[in-house]
């Protein structure tokens, strides 16, 4: 996907860069049941109605496209390839041949709408991209994404846009995989995970170029602590006294951990 640079003709234009999307589908407002509403939270407590998560708040509607996160057998066909607000990766409309359906997953690079994809445990059938399988059946060193814990689990790493993980080595019941952050992890070799690598490789290009494409995007303005006031912030009044730097709660915020140690029973 390219990315376009726009004339400068106003300041918001200036530094702005957008994706080139002509080669994705347009809208598709026959399969309205793959999508539903969205109740956008601004980041408060549903019970409680206080905000829990800054900077959040004043974002557009959007409608929430169902995604198949699940490991269930499918023969599919790719009919399109949407964007989804709701993510940065693009996703894939697809035609299963055997339940006659249309379902949506996550699309991957160089998979074009006419490809046939599957996922299933088979080891007779042929490994190409954009096919789901058990890591069992995966060789060592393919590049993967989609990847679940367990057999019977939804996708849980390797979601985002442009990212993969690799399959280091395999052992008896567990595989190891170096995760987009490089992280290594231990998964069952049962579960499943897709071959290749996530559509929109160009997403961490993109320059919104003014801050009223942040507010669309449910993204609030965000304050230094310094320039509060004390009784808001402990880096308030200018006079922080030469402490290490904290979150509005007094927790520290660059080094220390912050998370308790974990006891494992054996």
């Amino acid at each position: 996907m390219k990315l376009i640079k726009l004339k400068p003709i106003t300041n918001s234009l200036r530094h702005q860069l957008n994706l080139k999307k002509s080669l994705l589908a347009k809208k598709n407002n026959i399969l309205k049941n793959l999508k539903k509403g969205k109740k956008n939270g601004s980041g408060r407590s549903s019970l409680t109605g206080h905000i829990t998560i800054n900077h959040k708040g004043n974002g557009c509607k959007q409608l929430y496209r169902i995604i198949n996160m699940s490991n269930k057998k499918f023969l599919a066909i790719v009919v399109a390839v949407f964007y989804d607000p709701n993510r940065t990766v693009f996703i894939s409309l697809n035609y299963n041949l055997k339940t006659k359906s249309f379902f949506q997953t996550l699309a991957n690079n160089n998979v074009l709408p006419g490809t046939l994809i599957f996922c299933s445990n088979n080891l007779n059938l042929e490994l190409r991209l954009g096919c789901r399988n058990s890591l069992n059946n995966i060789p060592a060193g393919s590049l993967i994404n989609s990847l679940s814990s367990t057999k019977k689990s939804l996708i849980k790493y390797i979601r985002s846009a442009g990212t993969f993980g690799q399959l280091i080595q395999k052992d008896i019941f567990f595989c190891k995989i170096k995760l987009p952050s490089g992280k290594i992890v231990n998964v069952s070799k049962n579960a499943f995970a897709t071959l290749g690598i996530l559509s929109n490789l160009n997403s961490n290009l993109i320059k919104l170029g003014k801050a009223g494409r942040n507010r669309h995007k449910n993204i609030r303005p965000s304050v230094r602590g310094i320039a509060m006031n004390p009784v808001d912030h402990p880096h308030g009044g200018r006079t922080n006294g030469g402490k290490p730097c904290v979150t509005p709660w007094g927790k520290p915020t660059k080094g220390q951990p912050t998370v308790k140690k974990k006891n494992f029973n054996i």
